[in-house]
This record gives C-alpha cells, sequence and structure tokens, in this order.
C-alpha cells in the first residue's frame, strides 16, 4: 500500500474572491477548455497552468491507481492560504476550501485523508476553523505555512494553535510559502521554487525547534514539506551555530537542535537517493513519509519511484516510508511497531 501525504487540490470553480472583498490580489481559476485551467490572481496574471487532476477527482482516482496510490492526503495549493487578507476574510476563504476538501473526503472516504487551512493571522480564528475542521468536517489536521506575514512559526501568538491542535490530535503539514520564496528577491532561473522553497522549509524547521515547540509539545504531529528543504544538508551549520551564537538562535530556550531530530516527520520528495538515505539516517526510519507533489511538475511523477531506486531497502522500510508512517502521523495509528 502507498499513502501520499503531500498531494494538492482545488474546487473546479472558486468565486473571484477580489471582487467580493473590494481589495487584494486573490487567486481563482479560469477554464480554457479540454480539460485545461489557470490558476489567475485578481490583477490578471497569471500564477500557474492547471489540468483537470487538481480537480476531477476521477481523473485523480484513475492516476492513482495508475501509479499504485491507495490513499491520498490532500490540502489545498498554499497560494490560497492568503494571509496577508484581512482575518475574517481568510477565515471565510480558508471555510471555502475546507468545506471543498471535505465533501471531497466524504464521497471517497477510503481514498482520501483531507487536511484544512487556516487563518494564521488571527489565532482565535484559527482555532475556531480548527476546531471545525476536526470536530465536525472530520478532517484529520492541516495545512500551514513555513511562515505568516513574516512572523516565524515560533512567535508566541501562534503557540496556543500548535497546543489546539496536540489538544485535538490535529496533524500539522507545514508547507514553504512567502518569505524567501518572494519573486521580487529572485527573479531569475525559477529561483524562488528551486532555491526559495528549500530555504522556507528549513527556516520553518529551524523556527520550531530553537522555539521549543516540539518540548512543550510532545505529542504534536508535524510533517515538513519536501524532505525538510535545506535543512539536511545545513543542519551541521545550524548545530554550530547554535553553539558559538546561542544568544541569536535560540535567545529564549536552551534546545539543542540534535535532540529534535526525530520529534517531526517529513516527506520523501527530494529527488535523490542519497538525500533520501541522508534523510532516513537524520531523522529516523519512523519518521519519512511518501510524498509526490502531486499533480505538479517539481513532484514525482510516478509516486515512490525513488524508494524503489534504492534497491538495498528492505521490505520492511519501504513499508515504513510507503504508508505505516504516515499512518502514525494522521493519527491512524498510535505506535512505532504498528
Amino acid at each position: 500500500m502507498k499513502i501520499d501525504v503531500h498531494t494538492h487540490i482545488m474546487p473546479k470553480d472558486m468565486p473571484k474572491f477580489g471582487d467580493k472583498f473590494g481589495y487584494g490580489n486573490f487567486t481563482h481559476i479560469e477554464h480554457c477548455g479540454d480539460c485545461r485551467a489557470k490558476l489567475v490572481n485578481n490583477d490578471g496574471t497569471i500564477f500557474n497552468n492547471l489540468s483537470s487532476n487538481i480537480w476531477d477527482a476521477k481523473v485523480r482516482l484513475k492516476e492513482c491507481d495508475d501509479t499504485g496510490v491507495e490513499i491520498q492526503v490532500i490540502s489545498t495549493v498554499p497560494i490560497m492560504f492568503n494571509y496577508w487578507a484581512k482575518p475574517e476574510d481568510c477565515d471565510y476563504t480558508s471555510k471555502f476550501v475546507n468545506d471543498h476538501i471535505a465533501k471531497v473526503v466524504s464521497v471517497n472516504p477510503k481514498r482520501f485523508f483531507g487536511l484544512g487551512t487556516l487563518p494564521m493571522q488571527d489565532p482565535n480564528l484559527a482555532i475556531k476553523e480548527l476546531d471545525r475542521c476536526i470536530n465536525e468536517l472530520g478532517l484529520l489536521g492541516v495545512e500551514i505555512g513555513s511562515n505568516i506575514n513574516g512572523k516565524e512559526l515560533s512567535d508566541e501568538q501562534f503557540f496556543p494553535i500548535f497546543q489546539a491542535a496536540s489538544d485535538m490530535s490535529a496533524c500539522i503539514f507545514i508547507h514553504p510559502w512567502g518569505g524567501f520564496m518572494e519573486g521580487s528577491k529572485m527573479e531569475s532561473n525559477w529561483l524562488p521554487w528551486l532555491v526559495g522553497m528549500p530555504a522556507e522549509a528549513s527556516r520553518a524547521i529551524c523556527a520550531m525547534v530553537f522555539g521549543g515547540i516540539f518540548d512543550r509539545l510532545p505529542k504534536l504531529r508535524v510533517l515538513f514539506a519536501h524532505g525538510a528543504g535545506a535543512f539536511p544538508a545545513t543542519f551541521g551549520r545550524i548545530q554550530h551555530g547554535s553553539k558559538v551564537k546561542p544568544e541569536m538562535c535560540n535567545p529564549k530556550s536552551t534546545v539543542n537542535p540534535v535532540d529534535s531530530l526525530g520529534k517531526f516527520y517529513v516527506d520523501s520528495i527530494v529527488h535523490s537517493t542519497d538525500v533520501l538515505s541522508h534523510m532516513l539516517g537524520m531523522f529516523g526510519v519512523d519518521k519519512v513519509c511518501l510524498g509526490s507533489d502531486y499533480p505538479f511538475l517539481l513532484g514525482e511523477k510516478m509516486p515512490g519511484q525513488l524508494i524503489e531506486n534504492k534497491g538495498d531497502f528492505p521490505k520492511s522500510l519501504r513499508e515504513r516510508i510507503y504508508y505505516r508512517n504516515a499512518l502514525r502521523w494522521v493519527g491512524k495509528i498510535k505506535t512505532s511497531t504498528d
């Protein structure tokens, strides 16, 4: 069995939220025929080209069957986070997205696990929507960004959200967005996607590690996208920096970064068998989950192919990566021996 923890979905039809709210650069979908569409910003610029597999569950399920994926964990495209918007408007768009994901899951509950999105810029609203996601919509957790309008995830204002997620046994998927990815800082050579995203993933991990989040909430189940980004390759520098400049790295705690390894999950979408092996040694064989970034170009077209290419992985290890670790992350099984 394969469970793909990193897949994105959008509704086929989406209001022009910019027209509804009267401001901002909200995105919407414009269909082009022949199962194609464009994700368009309110200012008319095109963010991405889309195919029907991002909104059509039947197409999605066929592609899952073709690639041997039993279950997809579905979450929105990060551009829909809308953290820059007014909190009440972000709450509205979050509810729209979450209702859609819950509907998709309800039609095919054996094939999809759902994650919601939250108005993170307002912790009170975020906690209310988290409660609705878990206790009314039946979602298993939420997807959030790597920073919230430039504020690190370790900012104390966000701790109640993490605490609520821990209390509700909701998993959290942290996806890089904003910050180092901003196009104005890296306009050429597709650098926001090739360099910015890995840096953002590492930024989020460092913030939560140095902020002591995993020590304060030991039951919190967090998974970082894109194989933890640049974090594995730069961990030695991070660890060394925390020793020589602790007052800059972790001024509010005495966390040793190495002690946080194994306290969070990562996905497998790294495009390198060497990096995958390194991740397993760093984070532990119980903390790496199959992820493909479906259905985007930077993802893995055949989910799990990288794992298969490591011919020296025993069956027991492949099973952990393919589905057992994912079941623990979403809360379907409780122990590493299951």
